[in-house]
């Protein structure tokens, strides 16, 4: 296939692939999935090798968020029966953190409800990342705290945070279809101020909302434009009681060609699969592997995951393998500050709507904020 391969030496050479290329792997067909399965695995083997870096999630606090956005479950006028709760202490943040450590995971992504952390928060999570790190040699910490203000990012670098995670999510265009509290703009403006900082920048999106295919093109090319080192793609969990309940558009097959087409435009970032993965790649988890090269360990904020341990005989059984906390993720000319924006590297389906598998959705009873062990 002519696309593939343009597709593939593009990726070897961090090129940007056009609109019109990121939209046709979209809009290939099943019969052609595996060949775009393994176009893609050449560009992500060429950058990452067959390495899977490990991510554990740690919910500081639960529930109760002022902003709307509609595919959340923590959202202003939620329905969804989660777990709600304050903030965690250093100490039991750190103690939710080591059993995903344990289980191999490399980074600890610390996040927190709400429109925006304030200066006490700041305080707090400062507190958390000297705890994890004081307690855990060569760990990554990630802060994910919402919207921030001037001189936050600085304060947590200066606190060991090595990233900071804020999602695009959408287009630009439809952003205000999915959130009325916040713009666009502010979600790009933190990510700026994240990078500002000396932070590494995470910021990715979410499939399944009901976008086309020009609005997921949108938001990776934007993704692209910031320069972020990763890029978590998600795929919509449809929670009871949130205004996106009953979106189920995607299929197995969909989301590979999604975690594809991420792939190829930004081909030396960190990809990783992250909320839904098992609600909407089910089986197909192991191919997904081919495409990403980061997921996360266990459970997620509000919502089971797969057992880590399953999670750890699927890398091994695909033949992939966990990255170690001596390795360094990034290729060489992201991780010392070269490239994208700072250099060159920046459907046929069928018609039929996918069944709602709402027995997969399976909201968090465990872990931070309880009295029951995590899942890692």
């Amino acid at each position: 296939m002519d696309l593939l391969n343009t597709l593939v030496d593009k990726g070897l050479r961090r090129e940007l692939p056009t609109r019109d290329e990121a939209l046709a792997v979209l809009a290939t067909s099943d019969d052609e999935l595996l060949d775009v399965v393994a176009a893609a695995g050449k560009v992500r083997r060429q950058w990452f090798g067959r390495r899977v870096k490990l991510n554990y999630l740690v919910n500081l606090k639960s529930g109760l968020c002022p902003e709307d956005c509609s595919y959340c479950s923590q959202r202003l006028g939620s329905k969804a029966e989660i777990l709600k709760y304050t903030w965690l202490k250093p100490d039991q943040a750190s103690e939710a953190a080591a059993a995903g450590l344990a289980g191999g995971a490399k980074r600890v992504c610390l996040v927190a409800s709400g429109r925006g952390p304030t200066d006490r928060d700041v305080d707090r999570v400062s507190d958390t990342i000297k705890a994890i790190k004081d307690q855990n040699e060569g760990v990554e910490v990630c802060a994910c705290l919402g919207l921030l203000s001037d001189g936050q990012a600085e304060r947590l670098r200066a606190a060991g945070a090595d990233a900071y995670n804020h999602n695009l999510n959408t287009s630009e265009s439809t952003y205000g279809d999915i959130t009325t509290t916040h713009t666009y703009a502010d979600r790009v403006d933190t990510v700026q101020k994240a990078h500002a900082a000396g932070l590494s920048a995470c910021s990715g999106l979410i499939a399944g909302m009901g976008e086309s295919d020009e609005d997921l093109v949108d938001v990776v090319y934007a993704l692209r434009e910031l320069d972020a080192d990763s890029v978590p793609v998600n795929f919509l969990i449809p929670f009871e009681g949130t205004p996106l309940a009953k979106e189920w558009h995607l299929t197995p097959q969909r989301c590979l060609r999604i975690l594809a087409m991420v792939r190829f435009v930004c081909p030396d970032v960190e990809v990783r699969i992250a909320g839904g993965r098992e609600v909407h790649l089910r089986t197909m988890q192991p191919l997904a592997l081919h495409l990403a090269n980061s997921i996360f360990l266990g459970d997620y904020l509000t919502s089971e995951g797969q057992a880590g341990r399953a999670d750890l005989d699927m890398i091994a059984d695909a033949g992939f393998e966990v990255e170690g906390t001596d390795e360094v993720t990034l290729p060489e000319h992201r991780a010392s500050g070269g490239c994208g924006s700072r250099g060159a590297c920046g459907s046929a389906e069928s018609d039929a709507v996918p069944e709602a598998r709402t027995d997969l959705v399976a909201v968090r009873r465990r872990g931070a904020g309880t009295d029951l062990a995590p899942n890692a």
